[in-house]
């Protein structure tokens, strides 16, 4: 009757999970009109909701010990969350729905896995996407659902960013500060990732706000630096801070102590310090491969991990060896890194996967990810700012990388992510669980994802207008079009494409003038509508 179960949880538990019970009170709040109290166990209930993780809820500890709930399940596993209804859990309370993590994000995730079965989307910040209000909401007495990712590390990278984004967050936020990347924190978690390359093309995520690593740690946003920024440095602090040449044979004692002072700052965060070093602005770092160079750069920046966490032993530190462009050249003839280190492989920057591990490699410790692009600043020609990657593509890609072991890591180039709600939503879901994932799960994805952002109404004809544009431009990105792109002569080509948008563009201005006013902000903002306009 509009009166939400009222919340059991310690006030103990990690702050990540604190603020996602604040963010849940904000979801019911916005569906009800109502928040939930804080519930007094002592007060005769007919329904609660505990929420916490294993080892800081005495709560769910005690559950447990009454033979109420099973948490084996998820116990000491990476990033699992168990939530189920149980009948009589305390004295004076008839039921409850439990949501337990294995860990902090596990914890995360099951809160934000219930906001969204409220229907929240992930998107109501990013795209103004609307919250259906309910005076009642109901949970099945049944209800069990225990969950963890097959993806260890799954994120996104903000690049290419100027001027879209750049020029959006100095209007509102003044920087890339904590305020702005919490909205990004929030929605990473939402779609339950971990993982974040930050914005670097004028920007450094740890000293344009000094804050911004330390909220990183406490929502629970695994922080990283791109493919060519070393040690948890950004590449503009070089330029900020950095003595000499950006050259290891020229300059070490500099590049050794510039990259030391990044591992002592980040060491009580959750970081993966990525190894190796291009050129300044992620160029080539020579015009000829220095195999010893690059594997003295290696050797040292451990040397700096092992020096800076002397209470672990190095191999337990997560680092990443990304093989992006020339880089893959430098392995292919030979240099190798430790059998801890991540290989990230990359795609050829046009969402083709160029090599995955071979049955030797799946054996390092270290495993395998995948850095994926659906925005591309370089030669031969850039595309940004549209979405051009269908979702089938990123399927194909993504379930050979999973098939091929290529499981720690999943990072993909989203550019200034607004226009990649869509394809960042799809690659965040299947690296969850790729094996769910499969062509039924595929097929369906655009009509479920329209469903959540604007009801089952128009879900079908707003997939239909999302697929046909993704299709189209993945044909041939608007960047690359020209007049002979589409032939007036074979097969009619040209006509049919164009009469094939125009149906799009028809069914994108019908959908958007008959549904509802408070829906049409965010139809235009995820990319369905702005054809008609």
């Amino acid at each position: 009757d509009g009166q939400p179960a009222p919340l059991i949880f310690n006030n103990g538990e990690p702050k990540g999970v604190i603020m996602a019970i604040e963010q849940l009170k904000g979801d019911i709040k916005k569906v009800t009109g109502n928040s939930p109290s804080i519930a007094e166990p002592q007060v005769k209930q007919s329904a609660v909701v505990i929420i916490g993780t294993l080892d800081n809820s005495p709560e769910l500890q005690m559950l447990e010990r009454k033979g109420k709930v099973d948490f084996s399940r998820i116990r000491g596993e990476w990033e699992a969350y168990h939530i189920e209804v149980i009948p009589s859990p305390m004295p004076n309370i008839a039921q409850a729905l439990v949501i337990a993590g294995s860990d902090r994000r596990g914890t995360i995730y099951g809160i934000y896995e219930l906001a969204r079965q409220l229907g929240v989307s992930p998107w109501y910040w990013w795209a103004d996407v609307p919250v259906s209000t309910h005076k009642n909401i109901y949970i099945h007495h049944k209800t069990q659902i225990i969950d963890q990712p097959k993806v260890k590390y799954r994120g996104i990278f903000l690049n290419d960013e100027a001027p879209a984004l750049t020029g959006y967050v100095k209007d509102k936020f003044g920087n890339y500060n904590n305020e702005f990347y919490q909205h990004v924190f929030e929605l990473l978690l939402r779609l339950k990732a971990n993982f974040l390359w930050p914005a670097m093309w004028n920007n450094a995520f740890s000293v344009d706000d000094p804050m911004n690593a330390q909220l990183a740690h406490d929502m629970g946003i695994v922080m990283s630096t791109s493919h060519h920024e070393p040690m948890m440095r950004a590449d503009k602090e070089w330029n900020r801070f950095g003595e000499g040449k950006w050259d290891y044979a020229v300059n070490q004692d500099n590049l050794y102590q510039f990259w030391t002072e990044g591992a002592k700052r980040h060491k009580s965060f959750d970081s993966v310090f990525t190894l190796g070093m291009r050129g300044q602005e992620d160029t080539p770092m020579s015009e000829t491969q220095n195999i010893a160079l690059l594997e003295k750069v290696v050797t040292d920046q451990r040397k700096i991990l092992s020096d800076v966490f002397t209470e672990k032993d190095v191999s337990d530190i997560p680092q990443v060896w990304t093989l992006y462009k020339e880089v893959q050249g430098y392995y292919e003839n030979g240099m190798r890194v430790p059998d801890d280190v991540t290989l990230l492989w990359a795609d050829d920057n046009w969402g083709n996967i160029r090599r995955l591990p071979t049955p030797e490699e799946r054996q390092r410790k270290g495993g395998a990810g995948v850095y994926y692009h659906f925005d591309y600043v370089g030669g031969p020609r850039s595309y940004r700012w549209i979405n051009t990657v269908p979702i089938a593509k990123i399927w194909e890609q993504m379930q050979l990388a999973y098939q091929f072991e290529a499981r720690e890591i999943w990072i993909t180039n989203v550019g200034d992510l607004k226009p990649m709600e869509y394809p960042i939503d799809f690659f965040l879901n299947m690296a969850w669980d790729p094996a769910r994932m499969d062509t039924e799960a595929l097929a369906n994805f655009g009509t479920n994802w329209a469903a959540q952002q604007f009801g089952e109404k128009y879900a079908k004809e707003i997939a239909e207008i999302v697929e046909g544009y993704t299709r189209h431009n993945g044909r041939r990105k608007p960047e690359l079009v020209e007049p002979s792109t589409y032939s007036i002569y074979v097969y009619d080509e040209a006509h049919r494409i164009g009469e094939e948008l125009a149906a799009l563009e028809s069914k994108a201005k019908s959908v958007y003038q008959d549904l509802q006013a408070s829906h049409q902000d965010a139809f235009f903002q995820l990319e369905i509508g702005r054809a008609h306009v």
